[in-house]
């Protein structure tokens, strides 16, 4: 029966000299891309079937390999399956392990195939349930963001520009602005599953192969949607790991910025948040310490998806076609980004729905500033004044107020007519309610249409979920 040797040898047939050590050990794969085993069978057996069906190998070699396949995919589920480095990749220690249970048939099963059209098979099967896995995630911290937005659709806080108090909003209308980050995220890893969803198995190793292979059927196997129109392009091609990792980024920098609210929030100064003990860790000397680590963290590790991308850009920018080994080096940063973003997601969406918010101090943080500026200069505006001309006022009159030490509502109508005769009782009627309400055009702060916009981020979800 044939063994590792004798599949490793064929593909050293042209040389005198075996591999040196130091290089056997640097070119393996197999430390990482063990990860595609479940990938790399589905796409044998597919081959497999598909061989039978055209004549190229009988029905009964067929059954074979598929019976070892599905034993072998068994055993490494299991952990019984032993992962030799001397055979380099996860391709050829499954074809090995194939040799051992079945023997010589096992080498009727890479006809009409070549290690680059499976390798970059396995990865767009990988990818495409990376892209259901990410886009399941999304849509959970979605509905976190929206339970916490609608049983707190009536708190208002500071709106920042610059981090300086800007304008009073809802904090559910803050909370909706990530829901459409997010659904941004959403639409672009569907998008990329377009790109990802093409069958390249049948393109060989750069220039098609010489059987009457029907790649149709394996595409229909195997879930995709079209085949590849060029086998050049096909093998050497990486644009949808490089679109996966670029919509990962996207996706980590949105939660990255919501992490940094969070981190601000849940500090002494803000006070806006508390976090669930569940989520946040201590000091080794200081036992007053609450540290927003998770938020920290998730800040940090965007950098490392961030670098994941930049690394394949660099890699591919340089390579004439067809395929060659730098491509190798797609997988290792593919796995982090994976890993990374799916579990950024699960730990912040957990963080998201134990979330404490303190509407208090919300309310506290706007009393002493100036941010009902912008709605006394609205004020002016609605009595006949050139906006220009009210935003002067109003600039004068804030550094009258933080001159004497006061908020606005502390200043005497006199005080206010020394700038405008404009000013007349009705201005201590401009608080933070009426300054939301007036924010009324489409997609404001005002609470109908942030009323409207939970309403149809919820049909949103309710939809997605009955598909």
């Amino acid at each position: 029966m044939a063994k590792k040797d004798e599949v490793k040898g064929h593909l050293r047939s042209r040389f005198r000299k075996g591999v040196d050590k130091a290089v056997e050990k640097y070119v393996a794969s197999i430390s990482f891309d063990w990860r595609l085993y479940k990938h790399d069978i589905s796409g044998s057996i597919a081959h497999a079937q598909m061989l039978a069906r055209q004549g190229l190998i009988s029905e009964k070699d067929a059954e074979l390999i598929v019976s070892g396949l599905v034993a072998i995919r068994d055993e490494i589920g299991k952990g019984k399956f032993e992962f030799k480095p001397e055979l380099e990749d996860i391709h050829m220690s499954i074809e090995s392990r194939l040799f051992e249970k079945i023997g010589d048939v096992a080498g009727k099963l890479h006809t009409a195939r070549s290690r680059n059209d499976q390798v970059v098979l396995d990865m767009r099967l990988f990818v495409k349930e990376a892209i259901s896995e990410a886009v399941s995630r999304l849509k959970d911290f979605q509905s976190a963001l929206l339970d916490v937005a609608e049983a707190n659709k009536n708190v208002i806080m500071p709106g920042y520009t610059h981090l300086q108090q800007a304008q009073p909003i809802l904090f559910a209308h803050h909370l909706l602005a990530y829901f459409e980050m997010l659904q941004r995220d959403v639409m672009r890893f569907q998008d990329c599953l377009k790109r990802t969803d093409v069958l390249p198995l049948g393109s060989g190793a750069l220039a098609g192969v010489a059987y009457p292979v029907d790649r149709n059927f394996i595409a229909k196997k195997l879930g995709f949607s079209e085949v590849s129109v060029n086998s050049l392009d096909a093998v050497s091609d990486r644009d949808f790991v490089i679109e996966y990792e670029a919509a990962a980024a996207i996706a980590m920098m949105h939660i990255s910025r919501l992490a940094e609210e969070i981190v601000l929030w849940s500090s002494a100064e803000f006070g806006f948040v508390e976090l669930d003990e569940a989520y946040a860790t201590s000091s080794s000397i200081m036992p007053q310490k609450k540290n927003p680590d998770v938020a920290e963290l998730i800040r940090g590790k965007t950098g490392r998806v961030y670098g994941n991308l930049l690394s394949l850009l660099t890699v591919m920018k340089g390579l004439p076609l067809a395929y060659n080994r730098d491509m190798q080096e797609d997988k290792e940063g593919l796995f982090d980004t994976v890993d990374t973003l799916l579990s950024s997601l699960e730990v912040f969406t957990g963080l998201i729905k134990t979330l404490k918010i303190n509407t208090a101090r919300m309310q506290q943080a706007m009393s002493g500033s100036y941010v009902l500026a912008t709605d006394l200069a609205d004020y002016l505006v609605k009595k006949g004044l050139p906006f220009r001309q009210a935003h002067n006022i109003v600039g004068k009159l804030v550094q009258y107020a933080i001159s004497k030490n006061k908020g606005f509502h502390e200043l005497s109508l006199a005080e206010y007519r020394n700038f405008s005769p404009l000013f007349v009782d009705d201005v201590y009627g401009i608080t933070a309610e009426t300054s939301v309400e007036a924010r009324s055009a489409a997609g404001g702060t005002a609470p109908k249409q942030v009323a409207a916009a939970l309403s149809r981020a919820r049909k949103l979800v309710r939809a997605r979920n009955e598909k």
